[in-house]
């Protein structure tokens, strides 16, 4: 259904899908709790949803990620070759891995079941967004994460990322890999050093090795990735403890386990 009497044009349009009516419901009433918040429709599959956004200006789609005939990855992966998407807050009981892919990419998502705190976050994220005119940005991120999505069969070649998109507040920013000095564990975080300033990208030391070219890449640590054409040299300090020396001034230690292989990569 299509709704939107009595909207004034400050007014966030949003777009419910999701094939079982109390999820339906349960969003209606949580976004009633956001005055400057408009339910302008609700479908119950795809194929509605698609029709419901021709023309009616939707600004943010909550988007079921489980439904029959087509999933809501369906439709984000054809919403993602827009040049100015809707914005999308996924609404998902997927486990952790699948919701770690929207985290590496800066979607947010909704994990079943959501409580009024974690939705508020997920409406002021995407506010903010829309008030800093991130819709090309975030269209950008969207398709790469529907890229990455379907790069599950074992024939595709591997796609080794290039570029990382990382959320700050009300922004998605397109980091370049090759910009991107060393990576350092920091929790489920990776901080991305770079000339003159650290950026911090929710995703696993263990996840974003998976996507790095291993011919240009080394795990040096168990904490640290480091780039081989950044490794000047080798040496041990006066622990004996051996450590990456990079070309751009920075040590990284270089652990026990690791340190064969990166003396084979070195050629020494």
């Amino acid at each position: 259904m299509i709704g939107g009497h009595g909207q004034s044009r400050d007014q966030i349009r949003a777009l419910i899908v999701d094939d079982e009516e109390p999820g339906r419901v349960n969003l209606r009433y949580a976004l009633a709790e956001h005055p400057h918040w408009l339910v302008a429709g609700e479908c119950s599959n795809a194929a509605a949803a698609r029709a419901a956004l021709e023309g009616n200006g939707i600004d943010v789609l909550f988007l079921d990620v489980q439904m029959p005939n087509e999933s809501g990855l369906v439709l984000a992966r054809e919403l993602a070759q827009r040049q100015e998407p809707p914005l999308i807050v996924f609404v998902t009981a997927y486990n952790s891995y699948a919701v770690e892919a929207f985290d590496v990419h800066a979607l947010d998502y909704l994990l079943k079941p959501f409580d009024d705190q974690r939705f508020a976050q997920a409406v002021e994220r995407a506010q903010a967004m829309l008030a800093q005119r991130q819709r090309a940005n975030y269209g950008a991120a969207l398709r790469v994460y529907a890229q990455d999505s379907v790069q599950d069969s074992p024939q595709d070649s591997p796609q080794y990322w290039r570029q990382l998109s990382v959320r700050s507040v009300g922004r998605i920013e397109f980091v370049q890999l090759e910009d991107v000095l060393w990576m350092e564990a920091a929790g489920n975080y990776v901080e991305l050093h770079m000339a003159g300033r650290r950026v911090l990208h929710r995703v696993t030391l263990g996840r974003l090795e998976q996507h790095l070219d291993p011919a240009r890449y080394a795990r040096v640590h168990r904490s640290a990735i480091v780039p081989v054409a950044q490794i000047a040299r080798l040496e041990s300090n006066g622990d004996g403890i051996c450590q990456a020396v990079l070309r751009c001034g920075d040590t990284v230690p270089v652990s026990e386990r690791h340190l064969a292989s990166v003396k084979a990569r070195l050629g020494a």
